[in-house]
């Protein structure tokens, strides 16, 4: 055989021999070929069925609401799991992004949305690794996630959408500007993890969770944390795992050397820091907390939970810092000691229902209960105003109109029998509305209250704007509300008067601002005229004069001031509620957990002209400032007829009600009202002077105490209430 054929039939063995392993290779190739082409198919076909960024509509992540004051302060933000306050590119700090440019996506100012180059590395070191060491999302896609992606299943399907839309996103915000806008929200909306309950969403909210400070205060060592965070929050909270936030900070600092974007000195110095951290209260911290909470339930509802909650919400409110700080001071600098009663204080605007202050004593810590809008007690005579001006409104003369001050035993059809007497026992003869309301005598009160019919006085009650449900029996009208008021309500039926027979309701909130940039007027007035400014004026004019020399005149300001004093039976209770032109305010005083006696605070017994009536004074001493204005006269002077109650006796008025302290009969003076003569068919007995000084009102029971062995309650002294309501007031 020759060469030339053996070499053939070598040719032709390897040939045979090369033949099945040639085969084999080439089908594995061509497997490849098409495993590799139904992968683009499929990745084709998935990016095709996948909305484009045009289609798609981002994710509303939302902010965090915020509540101000009336002078743009802020009192607080609302309370979510979620906390967020988007930043300017301007207010972010540049060794914050660069931070996250570096530990994130190096390549962020070059690739267009996927970074194929990171991709690869990645699956290359996952693999050699055994394990998923590094991820190949841009900080493109991330943000895509974040704002377009709603299901959070890690799939193929999940990263072909991811990559689709990261590709549009960037096409849309082209350029560098296009990628520092691209940077911007996604420092904005990455969650930095979760302390408290509260997750940070961007760098803001992180700034003030974890160093107490704004991002644009943050230095490179704090800038590098908060950077390498996002990847594994809950790993490397610094709270939770001060270590291996610091192998972490570390590393991003490292990673910035690297790439050129910190010197050697510089990174050295980082690696160094500690981490400073100092939890911080921005987002949960609250002023005026009582007020806050008032205001927060007024937003949900008025718009719902769903709103409020989301965030994003500007709220201002009508509330005065200063006027809060005010009824704080005035508080406390009468009730200071451990054991004192609490109080509260509300001021209305009456020109528009505003609330101006509502301050109580005590921390939010201690209690929860707001006093001044949640907490309803008796009365007591401060709710005689309200029978005084229903008798004005009937066109019932306060001056010529007279009762017998004397004990009670009144057997009132359908109320049953009633026993009322005064808080001394002692009985100033037959008197006038005038000295009725600057003694307030609960006899001459009862009986005007049977008269008039009580629900008369719960009709104008609601009209002044008490919105809690009366029961209309007689005991109501001296204070004896088996529900009690707020002093909220008390502020606002007031500031009806003040007003000149306007009622508003009261506001909280003044504008609401939304994300998208609308608003909600909410401050407009809402404001009913329920009686003629005559009729308020004749009940200021009686309530000036009781200022001046009746029960209230421990709130004399020095300037015109109207207000009444309550007080409830044993002390429980005791109110100052009064105002001038231009502010209503009502002080309560009493204990907000139970139906405690105030003897002996201070070395006093509690009444409505002691401590409220202080507190009003100091309150409004500051609140009126220089304001020192008259009541304007009325446009619609009251006019009157006269009346013929069961129990009253109607005679010509003689008293001069334009020049105070002159007396009836010949004009002489007598402290807010005397007499001259006695006529046997007016008196009963001859008057009484008034009394130097004037003796205390006499305070209003409150629901008594069962009796012993679980019976029905002991009877209050001076009598209870008829037809099964509250207790009869005893002033």
């Amino acid at each position: 055989m020759s060469h030339r054929q053996r070499q053939s039939r070598r040719g032709r063995g390897r040939t045979r021999a090369r033949g099945p392993l040639s085969l084999a290779v080439i089908l594995v190739l061509s497997a490849i070929g098409i495993g590799a082409l139904s992968v683009v198919g499929f990745v084709a076909a998935t990016a095709a069925r996948a909305p484009g960024i045009d289609d798609s509509a981002p994710i509303e992540k939302g902010e965090s609401s915020v509540i101000y004051a009336a002078d743009g302060s802020r009192l607080g933000y609302v309370q979510s799991d979620e906390i967020r306050t988007p930043l300017s590119q301007k207010q972010m700090p540049q060794a914050m992004r660069d931070a996250t440019v570096a530990i994130e996506d190096e390549r962020f100012y070059e690739h267009e949305g996927v970074d194929y180059e990171a991709i690869v590395r990645a699956g290359v070191e996952n693999v050699t690794s055994g394990k998923t060491v590094q991820g190949g999302s841009t900080i493109t896609q991330q943000l895509v996630r974040a704002l377009y992606i709603k299901d959070a299943q890690r799939n193929f399907d999940r990263k072909i959408r991811e990559a689709k839309l990261a590709q549009e996103l960037e096409e849309e915000h082209d350029g560098r500007a296009g990628k520092d806008w691209i940077l911007t929200e996604y420092l904005n909306s990455v969650p930095y993890g979760t302390v408290n309950g509260r997750t940070a969403l961007g760098i803001e909210a992180a700034a003030q969770t974890y160093f107490s400070k704004p991002a644009r205060e943050l230095t490179l060592p704090e800038s590098a944390l908060l950077a390498g965070l996002p990847q594994a929050p809950s790993q490397y909270n610094p709270f939770r795992n001060p270590s291996a936030a610091i192998e972490r900070r570390n590393e991003v600092i490292a990673r910035m050397q690297s790439i050129g974007m910190l010197s050697e000195a510089r990174a050295t110095r980082a690696l160094q820091a500690p981490l400073g951290l100092k939890q911080g209260n921005r987002y949960t911290e609250k002023r005026e907390p009582y007020f806050f909470d008032y205001v927060t339930e007024q937003l949900i509802e008025k718009y719902g939970a769903g709103p409020y909650r989301r965030g994003g919400l500007k709220v201002h409110t009508t509330i005065d810092p200063d006027l809060q700080e005010a009824g704080r001071n005035a508080i406390n600098g009468q009730l200071n000691l451990p054991g004192d009663p609490s109080s509260a204080v509300v001021a209305i605007d009456p020109a528009n229902g505003y609330i101006r202050a509502m301050a109580s004593s005590g921390t939010y810590g201690d209690r929860s209960f707001n006093l001044a809008a949640q907490g309803h007690r008796q009365p007591g005579s401060a709710f005689k105003t309200m029978v005084l001006a229903t008798a004005i409104r009937k066109g019932v003369d306060p001056r010529s109109t007279f009762y017998t001050s004397k004990p009670l035993t009144l057997d009132i059809e359908g109320y049953g029998p009633w026993k009322v007497q005064t808080y001394d026992e002692s009985y100033g003869g037959s008197m006038d509305l005038v000295q009725a309301t600057l003694k307030s005598d609960n006899t001459v009160y009862a009986q005007l209250d049977v008269d008039l019919g009580p629900e008369e006085i719960t009709e104008t009650a609601k009209l002044m704007g008490i919105t809690t449900k009366l029961d209309s029996v007689p005991s109501e009208g001296l204070g004896g509300l088996r529900l009690g008021v707020s002093p909220l309500e008390m502020s606002n039926a007031y500031a009806t008067l003040a007003s000149g027979g306007i009622r508003n309701v009261p506001k909280a909130i003044r504008r609401v601002e939304f994300p998208d940039g609308t608003s909600d007027d909410l401050g407009k007035p809402e404001r009913k005229r329920v009686f003629p400014d005559g009729v308020a004026y004749e009940v200021t004019k009686i309530l000036e004069q009781n200022v001046q020399s009746g029960t209230g005149t421990k709130a004399s300001v020095g300037c015109p001031a109207a207000g009444k004093t309550g007080t409830t039976d044993n002390f429980n209770d005791a109110w100052f509620v009064g105002y001038t032109p231009k502010l209503a305010t009502s002080v309560w005083v009493g204990y907000p957990n139970a139906l405690q006696e105030m003897r002996g605070v201070h070395g006093i017994d509690v009444a409505g002209g002691t401590f409220p009536a202080m507190i009003w004074n100091d309150f409004m001493t500051v609140a009126k400032g220089t304001d020192c204005d008259s009541f304007p006269p009325p446009e619609n002077p009251a006019t009157f007829s006269p009346f013929y109650g069961d129990n009253a006796t109607t005679r010509r008025p003689s008293y001069n009600s334009e020049v105070p302290g002159t007396a009836y009969g010949d004009g002489s003076a007598g402290g807010g009202g005397g007499y001259s003569g006695y006529d046997p068919r007016v008196y009963s007995a001859p008057p009484q002077q008034p009394q130097a000084p004037v003796a205390p009102e006499t305070p209003a029971p409150v629901a008594p105490p069962p009796a012993p062995g679980g019976g029905a309650p002991a009877p209050p002294s001076g009598g209870g209430a008829p037809g099964g309501g509250a207790p009869v007031p005893q002033d």
